[in-house]
């Protein structure tokens, strides 16, 4: 946006100190006129012709005042000048940060010294905003350099099928479309997860009051064939747990948790438990399941995007491009709630989601559970 050019601060705080100075001084003389000049005698010989009267004190005092007001005028000027600028020397620096900032450099910080003051706070702010800019931008541009490769993966594979039913006309059609079929559907797969956690990631949904209960309930009603596949048992329990947010994103978050511990539960005959709870002002999520032992320096890189761990390159139908629990975690900060995952001591990991609870509560009523219908236990 475009202004008038104007004073600049500096100018405005040297021309206040100098009016400032130059009014203390105009006062300080109307002092000495009121309070001194008016008890000396107004005669113009005095006494025996040499005493002191208003008229000789005026002749003298008015242009050693005037010599004066103009002394404070250009010391008020000088030294305004020199104190405004070692005042605002911060915001120059500040300010030079953040055009260097405009100009694409995150990298640059203030890391201003001296005891703390409004101008060290604002600093302080400052270097904190470019250092979260420069994290997230770094992180859009990871996740943007992954995901053009995640998407270059199965174009490329679609290219290389029709290059070769090209070139080979007498190949199996069939064979072909069930291949670019698998493939066509990863891809769009992929979209919808990068578009969902885009999403997520801006907050701009509508909230209603949900049941955490419920959503595990439809989520693992869902995936109850997948488990049976795979023969593991898929449990649901607790009670009741009320939070506030998206109906459509706390689902996608519950079926992504129960998903990856269904498919990454290895060897099979295992269990998944999902239990949900009221706790205070809290709802709690906590799905659990058995596996093969998870490394400590692992569990903190699962919620990056496209992080697939130790067993997350899978061929099935269920493939994923290892943004199932990137979707979790931007979820659940969008929803202002935490995610831990912990790796269990025996095997497999045990994930504890936490939001924020809302909406009226209601007693626990004893009904069927999906999953307690058709639990197989291999």
């Amino acid at each position: 946006m475009r202004r008038r050019p104007g004073l600049s601060a500096r100018l405005k705080l040297t021309l206040s100190y100098a009016a400032f100075l130059a009014v203390a001084g105009a006062l300080l003389l109307a002092v000495v006129w009121v309070f001194l000049l008016r008890y000396v005698p107004d005669n113009s010989q005095g006494l025996l012709g040499i005493s002191p009267n208003r008229y000789l004190l005026v002749r003298t005092f008015a242009p050693a005042a005037a010599v004066a007001m103009a002394c404070l005028l250009v010391f008020g000027l000088v030294g305004g000048w020199i104190l405004a600028g070692r005042m605002l020397a911060p915001l120059t620096q500040i300010t030079d940060a953040a055009r260097m900032a405009g100009n694409g450099s995150l990298s640059h910080r203030i890391r201003m010294k001296g005891r703390q003051d409004e101008f060290r706070e604002l600093s302080d702010v400052f270097d904190s905003m470019l250092e979260q800019l420069e994290s997230h931008v770094a992180e859009q541009q990871r996740f943007a350099a992954n995901a053009s490769h995640e998407l270059r993966t199965p174009l490329a594979i679609s290219r290389t099928l029709l290059d070769v039913a090209r070139k080979d006309p007498t190949r199996d059609r069939g064979e072909l479309i069930e291949r670019l079929h698998a493939v066509n559907t990863r891809a769009i797969g992929l979209t919808e997860a990068l578009l969902l956690l885009s999403r997520s990631d801006r907050g701009n949904f509508t909230r209603e009051s949900i049941d955490l209960s419920l959503i595990a309930e439809e989520a693992a009603e869902t995936l109850l064939r997948l488990a049976e596949q795979r023969r593991i048992t898929l449990g649901v329990t607790g009670g009741a747990a009320r939070t506030s947010g998206s109906a459509e994103l706390l689902l996608r978050m519950v079926t992504n948790l129960v998903q990856n511990a269904i498919v990454h539960n290895l060897p099979a005959d295992g269990t998944v438990t999902v239990r949900t709870e009221a706790d205070g002002d809290t709802s709690v999520l906590r799905v659990e399941n058995t596996g093969r032992p998870l490394p400590p320096e692992l569990v903190p890189t699962l919620t990056e995007p496209f992080q697939r761990g130790t067993e997350r390159v899978r061929t099935d139908e269920h493939a994923g491009a290892g943004l199932g629990l990137a979707i979790v975690h931007s979820v659940v900060r969008a929803h202002d709630g935490t995610l831990d995952l912990v790796p269990r001591p025996t095997g497999g990991l045990l994930v504890t989601v936490r939001l924020p609870a809302g909406g009226p509560r209601r007693p626990p009523v004893s009904r069927p559970r999906p999953a307690d219908r058709g639990e197989c236990s291999g």
